[in-house]
């Protein structure tokens, strides 16, 4: 770990069976570092020097879950772990991409960008050039080396994809000088991620890549995609974002996603709204008693519930800052996951019990982050005691036999941008 790692000095005890400094923390890598470093792996693979290094982050939700597709109210931030870009432009239409974490290439006649004619992570690559095309279409050649070196953790659900489309959206607008602004490299990227590669995305991710400041949290409006930076500077108050990969496998998940999707719609009819974002949650009872089915009265439950706490957490820290209402905010949280569990039902076992094992262990606040049934939890703690937090998770995840968990410390970080 780095100097700047706020648990780092903390000498190791034993919690729970568990020898604190044999859980490790992972940090990002330091940024200048790491885009010196993706700047020589394009050197080696295209045997000259890149024009430039450019990164996005990945990102966390704070709260506000499955609630995007109803035109709900989320606060994610971004985190320091980023995915890096180098690249330059060349005086031909090939496209070519590389990556230091997998052996696919690509080289391919950017004119000849379509849906479907490229697959793996190069799609998310090369679908953000696609989807610029109406803008590049008098570009006198649209070809580009690009070298692609991830460091956003794979699988544990903080969004590398889209920290690889909006870091390959910023060099391809430097590379080409298209004049976009931020938000229209975010429409590119979801474009890219929902047209040319074919899976499912609200915009959250690419959002808040792109958007998110230094020490802040972002404001995000499903309805109309407007953001406003929200204060939560975690370090300076001596907090601590604690994030759990559960490691958990994946399991039926789309199938879920389109189920919980379609309850909401139903409870949506069923209250003679468009989205359950225009129910007024002062008359939740009175609401919920006008739908028949149950499973459809807890779904909406959540996301009525859900919206409320966003609305909540952010008028909290427009009334002061995080250390002052950390109780407030943490109680925020617990709602969010309790309500995941028992009304929404999209958590495992894994995710619960780093929840409660966090709790117990002293975290101001605890819930899981993203769909569900798998990935990871965030836990709101004392940068103090944040390794603390981490051994008793992994103590509570060893009794139960389930595979070790890893963790990320995180802080509010940058959006996108160039390195070099």
């Amino acid at each position: 770990m780095t100097s700047a790692d706020p648990v780092a000095s903390l000498a190791p005890t034993d919690a729970d069976g568990v020898d604190r400094a044999a859980v490790e923390l992972s940090a990002a890598p330091d940024r200048a570092e790491a885009a010196e470093r993706a700047a020589q792996l394009f050197e080696e693979s295209f045997g000259y020097a890149p024009d430039g290094v450019w990164s996005a982050p990945g990102r966390v939700n704070i709260i506000g879950e499955h609630v995007d597709y109803q035109d709900g109210l989320c606060l994610p931030m971004a985190i320091s772990h980023r995915c890096f870009a180098a690249a330059a432009r060349t005086p031909t239409d090939r496209l070519r991409l590389r990556s230091a974490q997998d052996e696919t290439v690509l080289d391919i006649d950017a004119r000849e960008l379509a849906p479907g004619n490229v697959t793996g992570w190069p799609a998310y690559v090369a679908g953000v050039l696609w989807a610029l095309r109406a803008r590049i279409s008098g570009a006198s050649t649209r070809g580009m080396d690009i070298m692609i070196d991830g460091q956003v953790p794979l699988g544990a659900g903080l969004s590398s994809s889209a920290a690889l489309e909006c870091a390959s959206a910023e060099a391809i607008e430097a590379l080409l000088t298209l004049g976009t602004e931020p938000l229209d490299r975010v429409r590119a990227t979801i474009t890219a991620e929902t047209d040319f590669a074919g899976a499912s995305t609200g915009g959250l991710d690419q959002s808040a890549s792109v958007l998110s400041r230094e020490g802040h949290a972002l404001f995000l409006d499903c309805r109309d995609f407007s953001t406003r930076p929200v204060p939560w500077d975690l370090a300076s108050q001596d907090l601590a974002l604690l994030i759990t990969d559960t490691r958990a496998e994946h399991s039926h998940v789309d199938g879920e996603y389109t189920a919980r999707r379609a309850d909401s719609e139903t409870a949506a009819r069923a209250l003679e709204v468009d989205t359950l974002r225009d129910a007024d949650p002062a008359q939740l009872e009175e609401l919920l008693g006008r739908i028949d089915d149950e499973v459809v009265r807890r779904r909406a439950h959540h996301v009525i519930t859900e919206i409320q706490r966003v609305r909540d957490f952010d008028a909290l820290l427009a009334e002061g800052t995080v250390r002052e209402h950390v109780d407030a905010l943490g109680a925020l949280l617990n709602a969010s996951h309790d309500s995941l569990r028992e009304d929404y039902e999209v958590t495992v076992p894994q995710l619960d019990v780093a929840v409660d094992a966090a709790r117990r262990a002293g975290a101001h606040g605890a819930r899981m982050t993203g769909g569900g049934f798998g990935g990871s939890t965030i836990a709101l703690v004392e940068a103090s005691q944040a390794q603390e937090v981490a051994a008793a998770i992994a103590a509570a995840f060893a009794e139960q036999g389930f595979t070790a968990p890893e963790f990320f410390l995180a802080l509010p970080s940058e959006g996108a941008g160039q390195d070099r």
